[in-house]
């Protein structure tokens, strides 16, 4: 249960820090999440679980959490990245424009964006998200993995046949069924 929800809380959080990026750019591709319906960017769950497993020596100093943690991030990173591409052959985000990007998946600045992002998530965030945690009931837990499994297989399925990251969304969707 703990997971699941550590996974759910930083996803969805990754999907605000994503809009939020997405409107001080100005940016003209505004998909920022990975499920038909639900608000979550499953790379930033996925990454801060990564790190959360990292050994403590690794995270016991300000600096090394940032450098272990932005390491570690960058390479759940690509390797979300490489699935998404691989296997339902579509990418979410493209680094070729960005200086010293590997493969178009991950560069060095957002490695080193990924660094402060995990410090701030483990030293500010985490304490109001186990208290949340403790609080949920395993009655909720049950609905949101089958919410969740639902999603994704939809999602997946979606973006496997279509190759189109730009439909999800109800919204989205259903102006290309209409079309």
């Amino acid at each position: 249960m703990y997971w699941f929800w550590i996974f759910m809380w930083y996803s969805f959080i990754g999907f605000i820090i994503e809009k939020l990026f997405a409107a001080a750019c100005d940016a003209e591709h505004r998909v920022r999440k990975c499920f038909l319906l639900l608000p979550l960017c499953p790379v930033y769950g996925l990454s801060l679980i990564a790190v959360m497993h990292l050994p403590a020596e690794l995270r016991d100093t300000p600096l090394r959490m940032m450098l272990y943690g932005g390491l570690t991030a960058t390479a759940v990173e690509y390797a979300v990245h490489f699935f998404y591409e691989k296997a339902l052959g579509v990418m979410f985000w493209d680094y070729s424009s960005t200086k010293m990007d590997l493969n178009r998946r991950v560069c060095v600045p957002f490695s080193i964006v990924w660094g402060v992002l995990v410090w701030v998530a483990l030293r500010y965030v985490q304490p109001w998200i186990d208290a949340m945690i403790a609080q949920t009931s395993p009655f909720a837990t049950l609905m949101a993995v089958l919410l969740l499994i639902t999603d994704s297989f939809y999602s997946a399925r979606l973006l496997y046949l279509r190759r189109d990251i730009d439909l999800l969304g109800i919204g989205n969707l259903l102006r290309d069924l209409q079309a």
